[in-house]
């Protein structure tokens, strides 16, 4: 979540209290590499084991707090890129591999003076696609995102911790987009959804949602094709029977994930739109930059905590329970879109907000 000013706290949610040893397929912690393989096809797979291990691997101080650009982001990306190359999913980055790199010029700190000839890097997203089984629908595209970086390291907390390791902030949500991906990519293929899955994990969204931006502006498959996007930012945290979906009253995605809310009790939960129209949640995640293409999008999200951007957002503080069950969300969301002949529409005046909206953020 790109960080603004302010820190909101929502009083009287808890999370689970998260353990540093938890069972992942029978076995004691979490593999070293973050890889988890669960048994079953489908939903099955979704697992609150498997979501730990992912966010632990994510979050670990090995990976330094995934800064854009830096070594521990890079790791980050070339694990992701296994998992998508393991499951079978089609690369969709630059010349045939999973990685889509964008040019980034690094600001100077606050104060400092700016260089006369800055280096430009190049950090990277990830993208796959699962395609479709259907040969009317395969050629169009719903694109399910997340960002895998943080802010790295900065200035010491009182424990002397300087590693913000950003497990809510964003390793939860990339965790459930692979959960998602893997989920998908068991199916056999007559059970595979009728239009093709796009998985994209960016970098960036904390420096100005500029992965997101460059994807949307670059595409790798026709941006008129792509039907919707469904972004995942800190889902780990506060109330475990609530999750928001901002932008959900700007189009049909609002009551088809309503709808599968309610048929799904085993869920667990109440889908509301956003509680916090102040803080303008809808410009700081990278479904932004889809909905200023005009593409339906709608953003899960569980709200901000007293550890956002601090080096306490560790893997411990996550609800894994509550993040594997907005996970099975977002897969029956997925199955739910990608399985319909109607493509998800704006209502005419959620289209006029939205694009009220994007000209306030451009």
């Amino acid at each position: 979540m790109r960080k603004t000013i302010f820190l909101l706290f929502l009083a009287g949610c808890s999370s689970a209290p998260g353990t540093s040893q938890l069972p992942v397929n029978g076995q004691a912690g979490a593999p070293a590499d973050g890889k988890a393989a669960s048994p079953g096809t489908g939903v099955e797979t979704i697992t609150p084991a498997d979501m730990r291990a992912r966010i632990a691997f994510l979050a670990s101080d090995e990976l330094k707090g995934r800064n854009t650009p830096s070594p521990g982001l890079e790791k980050a990306a070339e694990y992701i890129a296994g998992e998508f190359r393991e499951w079978g999913l089609q690369p969709a980055g630059d010349n045939g591999t999973y990685i889509q790199r964008y040019p980034y010029v690094p600001r100077p700190r606050r104060g400092a003076p700016a260089p006369a000839n800055p280096d430009t890097a190049y950090p990277p997203n990830v993208v796959a696609i699962l395609p479709g089984s259907d040969p009317a629908l395969r050629d169009t595209y719903v694109v399910f995102s997340a960002h895998m970086d943080h802010v790295g390291v900065g200035q010491p907390d009182a424990r002397g911790d300087s590693i913000y390791n950003g497990a809510d902030d964003d390793a939860s949500g990339t965790s459930a987009v692979l959960e998602v991906a893997q989920a998908m990519a068991s199916l056999p293929q007559a059970q595979r959804p009728k239009r093709s899955m796009v998985f994209l994990l960016v970098s960036g969204e904390e420096k100005g949602l500029l992965g997101s931006a460059w994807y949307a502006d670059h595409p790798t498959v026709p941006l008129e094709k792509i039907v919707a996007n469904v972004n995942i930012d800190m889902i780990g945290r506060n109330s475990p029977d609530t999750v928001v979906a901002i932008g959900n009253e700007y189009s049909s995605l609002g009551p088809l994930v309503a709808g599968i809310a309610k048929q799904r009790p085993e869920l667990g939960f109440t889908v509301v739109p956003d509680i916090w129209p102040e803080e303008r949640f809808f410009f700081r995640s990278d479904h932004f930059n889809f909905a200023k293409k005009e593409i339906p999008a709608i953003f899960f999200f569980a709200g901000v905590h007293e550890d956002y951007h601090r080096p306490s957002d560790e893997v411990e503080t996550i609800d894994t329970d509550k993040a594997t069950r907005i996970a099975r969300l977002v897969y029956f969301l997925a199955d739910a879109i990608g399985n319909d002949p109607n493509p998800p529409k704006w209502t005419p005046e959620g289209l006029e907000a939205v694009r009220a909206l994007t000209r306030q953020g451009r």
